[in-house]
């Protein structure tokens, strides 16, 4: 199948193109073009014209939440909005049948305390990010769509994989370099979203007549940061340290950390304590099967990657040392088997 992701050379896109790349024909819309494996062409926004014809659009481009808040709203906005318009727009006079969207659960909700987020609860997004992304959701469903296609919302928990530059990547350094998690008094509870699985489950809405609709997307089991630090402390071959100090306490040092503009600040607490459990119900039902990878089999995959990638780091100091083409990537193509990928 012809597929076209835009966006492609991202995290996601990377790791989409890795599970993607060697069962379908791979197209790319993206600010930058470097050749990547699998890939037959990247092309510029204003070449969109020029893409070939192909089977299913992609959508992943656009800004992610600015945790160091950064990023002004109108981006969000302009960027988030915006492409999400001129890609539907494009896909509606095209021939292309299918078209996935990523949106996010922060469409919905900004934090989720007592309660498990379904597609039932009413969006209110409260961040420039969150409410971007609906409005993005909305423009698509607002427009006429011909029955002979399929249009899929997706509103991923926090998704991680191979080459996770993110606030677990920050996480695990924090732990390799032998500091204690003092966290610890938190004791959370959120879900997150394996590449694997989402790998999965894209393949799974490209190969079969699956409705139309917004889906949520996340690993069967919620984790809490307490487990994370022990999962990466695993990985390390060390005992973990998790120190309890008071929440005040804790709370009062983020605050100083938004007046200092410090890395430390409210809003990476809120990110790494906060309750956040996601039902993928809908998702698992509509396509009749289980998801492949555990919450905590995937975390580990991620978790391996990154060690992997800081013992290159340090053999890159040793003048004999070759370095291994996309070796995060490839981790992860080793993580789910083809049988599970094509599973039905």
């Amino acid at each position: 199948m012809d597929i076209l992701i835009t966006g492609i050379h991202g995290f996601v896109g990377s790791n989409l193109t890795a599970g993607l790349k060697k069962h379908h024909t791979l197209f790319g819309i993206d600010i930058v073009s470097p050749t990547k494996d699998g890939v037959q062409k990247t092309y510029s926004w204003k070449e969109i014209e020029q893409v070939p014809p192909v089977d299913a659009i992609i959508h992943l481009a656009g800004i992610a939440h600015d945790i160091k808040n950064t990023t002004h709203s109108n981006e969000y906005f302009d960027i988030n909005v915006g492409l999400t318009k001129t890609i539907f727009d494009y896909f509606l006079k095209s021939d292309t049948k299918k078209f996935i969207y990523f949106s996010t659960v922060k469409a919905v909700a900004d934090t989720v305390n007592s309660k498990i987020l379904t597609e039932e609860d009413i969006p209110n997004p409260k961040t420039p990010y969150g409410k971007s992304k609906l409005e993005a959701e909305n423009y698509i469903l607002d427009q006429k769509i011909s029955k002979e296609k399929r249009v899929y919302i997706l509103r991923p928990a926090m998704i991680h994989g191979p080459g996770n530059k993110g606030n677990l990547n920050l996480l695990y350094q924090l732990i390799y370099k032998g500091y204690p998690y003092p966290l610890g008094s938190f004791n959370n509870q959120r879900s997150f979203t394996s590449i694997g699985n989402l790998n999965f489950i894209i393949e799974q809405l490209i190969e079969n007549n699956i409705q139309s609709g917004i889906y949520q997307i996340a690993d069967n089991e919620p984790v809490s940061t307490n487990e994370i630090i022990s999962l990466m402390a695993d990985v390390l071959g060390r005992k973990p340290k998790i120190w309890y100090f008071p929440v005040g306490l804790i709370k009062t040092t983020a605050r100083i950390g938004d007046f200092l503009s410090l890395p430390f600040n409210s809003e990476r607490l809120k990110k790494l304590t906060e309750n956040y459990v996601v039902s993928n119900q809908k998702i698992t039902n509509t396509l009749g099967i289980s998801l492949p990878i555990s919450a905590i089999d995937g975390l580990l995959t991620t978790l391996t990657s990154f060690q992997s990638n800081y013992t290159e780091r340090i053999m890159r100091s040793n003048e004999n040392y070759v370095p291994t083409d996309q070796q995060a990537i490839s981790t992860f193509e080793v993580s789910v088997p083809i049988s599970a990928k094509h599973a039905s």
